[in-house]
């Protein structure tokens, strides 16, 4: 609930006394000591945030929150109850198994003395006027700043602050009216100012729905206050903040339900299902709006709401009881049934991270679990690392590829579900919990989790760490996944058998991409459970990042090979959904998201929309795109004058990897020009050594493509060559009904298998099929029967061959340039230029005539097995 202009902070002056920091006038302040800390307080552990969660030494706190307040304002000046009530409600609230008190005005030392007696913590609200057009005003902003930074000293970093809350709920029509953007930087400038105050202190700003579009994405943990009574609503929600968290912890710091409304009863089961359900879902936190029915706002007291677990005079309501049985319950919540899990790990040469794999994996929050470790030829101490965990089953087998080590795993385990992660994974220990709940909930067959690069101590590594390319996971909404990183992901096991396992073929990398095409090619959805997290540990070398990415690029031609239809023109895979985790969001030519606000900015919902990626935001970045740039900044260094604008491409691309470096989320302890250099070269060199190595595999992979198998190495019947048509002519005689649609259904059968792709006429063509091998050639297929009585037909087959169109516009730019050379009297710019136009144009016509003599020998091994007879006697080679 957002607090009214007229809220205040109280603040102590400098002569003692109470007073209210206003818009008009600011009182001279000072620090306020806080009294000797009790033995409870000084127990009191400061809580930190690590990945999606907060904890405490080694343990997990998770947030168990009751909202309190705001009051009427005391004899003290503050807005809180007398102590002895507030020592009473404390009391209660430790009854409850709440954990954590959020409050919306800055509170007295003398109250957080209290919630450390009573081993609570204190979520502190500092309150601005921030239902004005705040940033239309120099002195208004700086009279927010003061209170603002008035208001921490005050708190004296006191040990039963969890965090500062600087801000709630901006309204969406100030947001609007200022701009996300502005409103964005001065968040961000207020959080700085903490920091500098308390570096360790945790501070976050409490968001809703209608201002969803407003980026909370530097703060600590996000918050966001959701009223929805309906629980899929409320499911699907929290999924969708989720995936605005990221790596961070999601408190729901607002949720409840009027009592005097829908009555006590129905509240009760409302907020516990609220409860239940946030922690189910991987929420670190849950404050429940409110405490009590007392509550004071806009200068009165409301007496028409009843928001509170307990009434005005602290009697319990039945939803007190609904809270208690959850705070009090296991975190995260016990799950309905648990499956016996198959936690299977890979490993080849993993001495750096296999131990600390292995112990996180020795003590996960699940009952019924093994571990299976596959030994894949390690060379190292891998293997005698493994050996000191008793608890897990080893197998050593010679090195066969990471697919075959899955499919050992898989073979070899006992569960009903098998979950992978890597060797050189970390994971949380209610990973597999948050795995089985998503996969119990959705009747799923496939489900994964996130993977983080955990705190590197070096330079090189962390500025790796952040670079684009590593394992990520792709989703086509906030709940269902196109693609799930292989070091994160859980299958039923029966399923997976069914499906044939992972294929041998991905010996590195690749193995999940198909795997998950496989799962939804077979009607099977993936879910995604944000809160199973793993620690990954990225590449720690340059060179070891670079390899990485030339093992990815064999990959993706490999995965090619299977599913050709699921890749774009320059061999780089087609996600239907958004990719996660990496820096496209920051290159200069990626398009911004669209943001709805309603009709006059008063939609309730006010959602920011992801737009689909676009060719620019990766163009620039590709190996074809940059040998291209260099052939051109060569040639206008070469020319000199105006050709230097021929540099313009090559500019754009580094001007691409500057602007990713200097957003890249890099940890602050190494923010530096050279980690920004290094992750700028590295957003540069990755992607071309990807694409070199894609296209090189994918060329390779083509030329074993292009041997038929069975009797098209046998004797070929040539087509007719009509050159002035670029054209191939076949006949074939058939007597048995044989129509063009058996040749036509045979050519798609053979083809698509052999990562061909193939467009089939809709009606508006003069071709019935259209074939495409390649960036520079396509054939165009069409066959007409002729009937000759009875049951004899002769089918007849014309293939066309044609450029494509990237190759008809790459050759009129190579003779556009030359004669714009020709013209303004640059003749060896034009010699370049030509002789590179003619080099491209050879290969392009050597590629469209060997895709000629394949087309060839296709139609003719089509034609034999549906046992249609040539009509020419000739041989070919």
């Amino acid at each position: 609930m957002a607090l009214n202009e007229e809220d205040a902070i109280v603040v102590r002056a400098e002569d003692g006394t109470a007073r209210e920091a206003s818009n008009a006038s600011a009182p001279a302040l000072r620090l306020v000591e806080p009294r000797p800390k009790t033995l409870r307080a000084a127990a009191l552990e400061r809580v930190r945030v690590e990945g999606k969660f907060f904890f405490t030494g080694d343990a997990k706190f998770f947030l168990k929150g009751v909202t309190y307040g705001p009051f009427p304002v005391g004899a003290d000046g503050t807005q809180f109850p007398p102590a002895e009530r507030v020592r009473q409600d404390m009391a209660l609230m430790a009854e409850a198994g709440v954990n954590t008190l959020r409050v919306f005005t800055v509170p007295p030392v003398w109250l957080l003395d209290i919630a450390a007696e009573h081993g609570l913590r204190v979520l502190a609200g500092i309150p601005w006027s921030q239902h004005i057009t705040f940033l239309d005003s120099e002195a208004t902003k700086a009279e927010i700043r003061r209170m603002v930074m008035a208001g921490v000293r005050s708190l004296g970093r006191h040990p039963a602050l969890l965090a500062y809350m600087i801000g709630n709920e901006i309204p969406p029509d100030m947001i609007r009216w200022h701009g996300p953007d502005k409103v964005r930087a001065f968040l961000v400038d207020l959080v700085k100012e903490v920091k500098a105050y308390d570096p360790t202190g945790l501070v976050s700003y409490a968001n809703f729905p209608s201002t969803e579009y407003l980026t909370v994405d530097f703060t600590d943990f996000l918050c966001f206050n959701v009223y929805l009574h309906n629980e899929s609503a409320f499911r699907r929600y929290i999924a969708r903040l989720h995936n605005l968290a990221v790596d961070r912890p999601l408190v729901l710091t607002e949720f409840g339900m009027d009592s005097m409304r829908e009555g006590k009863d129905h509240q009760a089961e409302t907020i516990g299902w609220q409860v239940r359900t946030a922690f189910e879902l991987g929420c670190a936190g849950t404050c429940v709006f409110a405490w009590t029915d007392e509550w004071f706002t806009g200068g009165h007291l409301i007496e028409d709401w009843e928001f509170g677990i307990v009434d005005r005079d602290r009697r319990k309501k039945p939803a007190f009881e609904a809270v208690a049985a959850n705070y009090q319950g296991p975190l995260p919540p016990a799950l309905p049934h648990y499956p016996r899990v198959s936690v299977v790990v890979c490993a080849y040469n993993a001495d750096r991270t296999m131990d600390q794999c292995l112990a996180s994996l020795e003590h996960l929050n699940y009952p019924d679990y093994e571990v299976i470790v596959v030994n894949d030829g390690s060379t190292d101490r891998t293997l005698e690392i493994s050996q000191r965990y008793d608890y897990c089953k080893i197998i050593s087998q010679p090195n066969k590829g990471l697919s075959v080590a899955r499919n050992v795993g898989a073979e070899m385990a006992t569960g009903e579900i098998v979950a992978y992660t890597d060797s050189d994974c970390v994971a949380d220990k209610d990973w597999l919990t948050y795995l089985v709940a998503k996969m119990q909930h959705k009747g799923l067959a496939a489900v994964g989790g996130p993977n983080f690069p955990p705190p590197e101590d070096d330079l090189v590594p962390a500025a790796v760490a952040v670079s684009p390319g590593g394992p990520t996971h792709v989703l086509v909404s906030d709940e269902v996944a196109e693609h799930i990183a292989g070091c994160n992901m859980a299958f039923r096991r029966d399923v997976l058998l069914q499906l044939g396992g992972f294929d041998p073929v991905y010996r590195a990398a690749g193995d999940d991409v198909d795997i998950c095409w496989r799962f939804q090619n077979a009607g099977y959805t993936i879910g995604f459970a944000p809160a199973a997290v793993v620690w990954h540990f990225r590449r720690n070398t340059v060179e070891a990042y670079l390899n990485q990415q030339k093992g990815y690029g064999k990959a993706e031609a490999l995965v090619y090979s299977k599913h050709p239809l699921r890749f774009n023109l320059f061999g780089q895979a087609k996600w239907l959904g958004r990719i996660y985790g990496d820096l496209s969001a920051s290159l200069l030519l990626s398009r911004r998201p669209v943001i709805y606000s309603g009709v006059f900015g008063r939609g309730l919902f006010q959602t920011m929309y992801e737009p689909p990626s676009s060719l620019a935001a990766f163009l620039p970045l590709t190996f074809e795109w940059n040998i291209v740039a260099i052939v051109l900044a060569f040639a206008g260094l070469v020319a000199g004058g105006w050709w230097l604008l021929l540099w313009v491409p090559l500019l754009t691309t580094w001007a691409m990897c500057v602007s990713g470096a200097l957003k890249a989320p890099i940890d602050p302890r190494f923010r530096s020009l050279k980690a920004r250099a290094l992750i700028a070269c590295l957003i540069y060199l990755g992607p071309i050594l990807r694409g070199w190595t894609r296209i090189k595999w994918r060329v390779k992979e083509s030329n074993a493509a292009d041997t038929l198998p069975g009797e098209a190495d046998g004797p070929l019947a040539p087509a007719k060559i009509d050159w002035r048509n670029r054209a191939l002519f076949f006949s074939y005689w058939g007597q048995n009904y044989e129509e063009k649609e058996v040749l036509l259904a045979g050519l798609m059968e053979f083809l698509i298998p052999r990562k061909y792709f193939l467009q089939t006429d809709e009606g508006w063509s003069d071709w019935d099929l259209k074939i495409a091998r390649g960036l520079w050639s396509r054939a165009f297929v069409m066959a007409v029967t002729e009937n000759h009585g009875g049951e004899k037909r002769v089918l007849r087959v014309r293939c066309a061959m044609r450029l494509s169109r990237l190759a008809s516009f790459v050759l009129r730019c190579y003779a556009g340039a030359t004669a714009a050379a020709l013209v303004v009297g640059l003749p060896v710019p034009a010699f370049l230029i030509a002789a590179a136009g003619l080099a491209n144009f050879g290969y392009i016509a050597d590629q469209t005539w060997r895709f000629g003599r394949i087309m060839n020998r296709v139609i003719d091994e089509v034609a034999r097995k549906a046992k249609l007879t040539p009509m020419t006697g000739r041989k070919a080679g």
